[in-house]
């Protein structure tokens, strides 16, 4: 028996064999979340995302709650207590689907929740956790203003003490999750240096106008926040921290998600355009037969799998403790802006049907310039890594 009759076929969805690297509950977290998101979201993202509306969000966060997706990662409180790689799969799958989708999870768990666990009171933690992770309570984090977006250190958003109180003013822009959020977490400058504020978004003074007129992440509530005059009681403040590592530190945990995240919606455009190319005839056969064609699946597919192969890698290393910041930046940086390579790839094999929402490759394409600028810039990673490189820091 010759040894390559031994070997397992060749599977056209996982042509270097990933899957065997996950367990069984690797697998399982995989598979459910694949399922709602097929069952809830793809039915409908289409309309949501023509009308720029996320109707019946606090319906899929109490959804995702139930499925263990909000938080999934941290432990006690009502978390699942996930690993890395399968809170990763959890946002290949989500955003397989739709970004918006996918950043709905991530504000929540990855930067509002995340915040609370880690630097926040027992108190503010039994408040808040339990009910976010059931998706009772949506989350927002505040820390990007209109003015200062790559320089959170510049922010103009203060909080100063009055009598046992804080009272914050300032503006916060791009937030996710704002107009419905239960809880935002803001982060202010303060006397003794930036510090983060848990603030229930019924506090007098705090609004949180919607964002409209957008071309990405339409399926998605993006909002200004507004504190005027918003008084907190002096245990309103997230005690762990002080100083910029408090917010880069939850944005970090998010880009982690984002690195697997954009796979899932190039995974989206490559396989439509493989359907795509086997139906789609020109001069007598199908254009998938045509070699320049397959050029780009094949390119597609080698970029995609690449990506998939750095972030599970990124989340092992983050599973053992040994995840930096840095190697978050190089995810980040490779995954996103391959993803909306192989977005724009796919519409070329689709021609003018690229730019239907009867296929999911615009939608994608547009929302990734989204995920390519949030939570870190391409230039700002590329100075994250060429600091690392060198030494030497050219951010000034």
């Amino acid at each position: 028996m010759s040894a390559s009759s031994t070997l397992p076929p060749f599977d056209p969805a996982d042509p270097l064999g990933i899957d065997d690297l996950l367990d069984a509950e690797d697998l399982a977290v995989r598979d459910t979340v694949r399922s709602w998101a097929a069952d809830r979201v793809l039915p409908h993202i289409a309309g949501w995302y023509e009308s720029g509306e996320l109707p019946g969000i606090r319906e899929l966060a109490r959804e995702l709650g139930s499925i263990g997706a909000l938080g999934m990662s941290l432990s006690g409180y009502g978390c699942a207590g996930a690993s890395a790689v399968q809170y990763g799969l959890a946002c290949l799958e989500l955003e397989a689907a739709d970004s918006g989708i996918r950043s709905l999870v991530s504000v929540q768990g990855s930067l509002a929740m995340y915040a609370i666990h880690r630097f926040g009171s027992e108190e503010q933690k039994q408040r808040w956790l339990p009910r976010m992770a059931a998706g009772e309570v949506i989350g927002c984090f505040g820390l990007t203003e209109p003015d200062h977006g790559s320089d959170p250190a510049s922010m103009r958003t203060h909080a100063k003490r009055d009598g046992g109180d804080w009272v914050l003013n300032g503006r916060k822009m791009w937030i996710t999750n704002g107009s419905v959020a239960g809880v935002a977490v803001v982060w202010a400058q303060t006397e003794d240096g930036i510090r983060g504020f848990a603030v229930p978004t019924d506090t007098p003074g705090f609004s949180a106008p919607e964002i409209k007129h957008k071309w990405s992440l339409r399926a998605s509530v993006t909002s200004e926040l507004v504190l005027d005059d918003v008084r907190l009681p002096a245990d309103a403040v997230l005690p762990g921290v002080t100083g910029l590592r408090g917010p880069l530190s939850c944005l970090s945990h998010a880009r982690y998600g984002i690195v697997w995240g954009a796979m899932g919606a190039a995974r989206s455009c490559l396989e439509a355009a493989v359907d795509y190319a086997k139906s789609r005839e020109q001069f007598g056969r199908p254009i998938g037969g045509f070699q320049l064609t397959q050029a780009k699946l094949a390119d597609m597919a080698v970029e995609l799998h690449k990506g998939i192969l750095l972030a599970h890698h990124l989340g092992r290393r983050m599973d053992a403790g040994r995840l930096r910041p840095e190697q978050v930046s190089f995810g980040k940086l490779n995954n996103v802006r391959e993803a909306i390579e192989i977005c724009r790839t796919a519409r070329t094999i689709l021609g003018a049907n690229g730019i239907s929402l009867e296929y999911p490759v615009m939608r994608h394409a547009t929302n990734l310039e989204s995920v390519l600028t949030y939570e870190g810039t391409v230039e700002m990673h590329q100075l994250v890594l060429g600091k690392a490189l060198t030494g030497l820091d050219a951010f000034r």
